[in-house]
């Protein structure tokens, strides 16, 4: 009875220690979009930016092509100025598709149960790597089904292919210009060409005389103007289409103001060496925020 008592505690005992045992979830690291306080989970999403060490939000919108006041409004900063390392910036319209670091792009589609994301790579509706198409009808064998289908594929087989040109390929219909190609282009200074594009050099560097002028390469709209972004010295952007931007840098004064239209050839500034060691005109294209050699929109002089 009494070996009996004790085995009975033993298991008591295993029970409560089995029922006390806590399962604790692996924690979830959430970081902070802008400044309005909201979670978002850590993602490879391109058009959000974490903020690093010796940002600005004046160059982060440099970098991501996208003009200051709208990262402000985009992010409900109350205080541009103060933004913080590893804080996490949208820097696309919040109705941009979502781009992930291998290229790929999701929208968000809404359902039943929440929302979901679903490549825009494929049409909706589809499943990837499995085919839709309806499966054949399998029938009996008889002589009249073998009969109608044999029909059926001499039909098909006497249809004749649709006529094509001479060529043994079809006749290509001419690519639609692209909105960056309908940008026209002209030098935005006179003067001799002293530093060229390079991995290191983000644009070209031309020579000249202090009070200049500095004329915008394209007509577009000025994005920024001022002296807050580090090594540029006062500083016109313009931007031309949804993706393509020019910088003007070192000036000596600016002449226009954000939100401007400028035609292609106006004066927009007195070339300086503000921020330089010399008179020059600092000038960048940037396409999707990446510089890009101006010489392949430039024509040859």
């Amino acid at each position: 009875m009494k070996k009996f008592r004790i085995t009975l505690l033993v298991l008591l005992v295993g029970s409560l220690a089995a029922c006390g045992t806590t399962h604790r979830a692996a924690p979830v690291t959430e970081r902070t979009i802008g400044g309005t306080g909201t979670a978002k989970s850590a993602t490879d999403d391109r058009n959000f930016y974490t903020v690093k060490k010796g940002d600005t939000l004046y160059r982060i919108a440099l970098d991501f092509g996208q003009s200051y006041s709208e990262l402000v409004t985009w992010n409900k900063l109350a205080n541009p100025n103060d933004i913080k390392v590893d804080q996490v910036l949208r820097v696309a319209p919040p109705d941009a598709p979502v781009v992930r670091s291998g290229g790929a792009q999701t929208g968000a589609v809404a359902t039943a149960s929440g929302t979901e994301a679903r490549s825009l790579s494929a049409p909706a509706g589809s499943t990837a790597g499995n085919k839709t198409s309806p499966r054949g009808e399998k029938r009996p064998y008889s002589d009249s089904t073998l009969a109608e289908m044999q029909k059926s594929e001499g039909n098909a087989a006497s249809t004749p292919p649709k006529a094509v040109a001479s060529s043994d390929k079809p006749a290509e219909a001419p690519a639609a210009a692209t909105e960056d190609e309908t940008v026209s282009w002209m030098w935005p200074a006179e003067g001799k060409l002293v530093a060229t594009f390079d991995d290191n050099k983000k644009g070209i560097d031309i020579a000249g005389k202090s009070g200049q002028q500095v004329l915008a390469a394209g007509a577009g709209k000025v994005m920024y103007a001022g002296s807050g972004i580090r090594g540029y010295g006062n500083l016109v952007i313009v931007k031309h289409t949804s993706t393509l931007l020019s910088a003007y840098a070192h000036n000596k004064a600016i002449h226009v103001k954000e939100g401007q239209s400028v035609s292609k050839g106006q004066k927009i500034a007195d070339m300086g060496d503000s921020d330089a060691d010399t008179v020059k005109l600092h000038f960048e294209i940037r396409q999707q925020g990446k510089p890009v050699d101006p010489s392949k929109f430039l024509p040859s002089r």
